[in-house]
């Protein structure tokens, strides 16, 4: 399988393409971390023509697996927020996912297999006060996932999301800094007490694109150690 992540320079993005099968294609705006890859692609998504690039680069090598993993974090009060950070993160966590699956598909259907994974947030599911932008950008890909889910079933192709909590990266451990708590006082508000780990995420993802699962698809799986059931 030729398999695409974005955001693949680190965190989960980086755990997820060392840890699955398949002929890995990267993607990352920082070309100086990308090069420990064979294949890969630099792109900002925040850039229309970085993100027409890279949907380019879909196209010509023929993808059969898409983890949108790349993503953005603004922690803020509403007022304070500019046109510009809602523009940027609509754009980069909601925007670019749908433009590169419009790509990725039409070979997908051609083959008849494909398989579609949308990194989203446990914030896009319970909200989180301070990052409105966030939240509503990881809920869309909820909903597009389910509505492609639909659209792309007969084909062969799954779409699923998964929405990780805490996640024990450098983003992770950075978000916790930016929301003024320390790293204990948000593990004692996640009921498993710990933050997940980013190979939890790159084995839901290899569960997700194998055979074994060519029945799970629209679904939005909460991985994040228990956080959405409640405290």
């Amino acid at each position: 399988m030729r398999i695409l992540v974005t955001g693949a320079s680190r965190g989960i993005g980086k755990t997820v393409c060392e840890n699955i099968d398949g002929e890995i294609y990267a993607s990352s705006r920082n070309e100086t971390l990308l090069a420990c890859y064979k294949n890969y692609c630099t792109a900002d998504l925040s850039k229309t023509e970085d993100l027409e690039k890279l949907g380019r680069y879909i196209e010509e090598h023929s993808i059969d697996v898409l983890i949108n993993n790349a993503g953005e974090y603004i922690y803020s009060p509403v007022e304070n927020l500019s046109f510009n950070d809602i523009q940027r993160l609509i754009k980069i966590n909601l925007e670019a996912p749908l433009y590169l699956i419009s790509k990725a598909v039409p070979y997908m259907k051609k083959n008849g297999f494909g398989r579609i994974i949308n990194i989203g947030s446990i914030s896009g599911v319970m909200g989180e006060a301070g990052a409105s932008i966030y939240s509503a950008s990881k809920s869309g890909l909820i909903g597009m996932t389910k509505s492609l889910a639909l659209e792309l079933a007969e084909y062969g192709i799954t779409v699923n999301t998964i929405n990780p909590g805490w996640v024990d990266t450098e983003l992770g451990n950075l978000s916790v800094e930016e929301e003024g708590f320390t790293k204990e006082e948000v593990i004692s508000c996640i009921p498993q007490k710990r933050f997940v780990s980013p190979e939890e995420i790159a084995g839901m993802i290899k569960y997700l694109i194998s055979k074994e699962a060519k029945g799970v698809t629209g679904q939005s799986i909460n991985l994040c150690a228990g956080l959405s059931v409640g405290y």
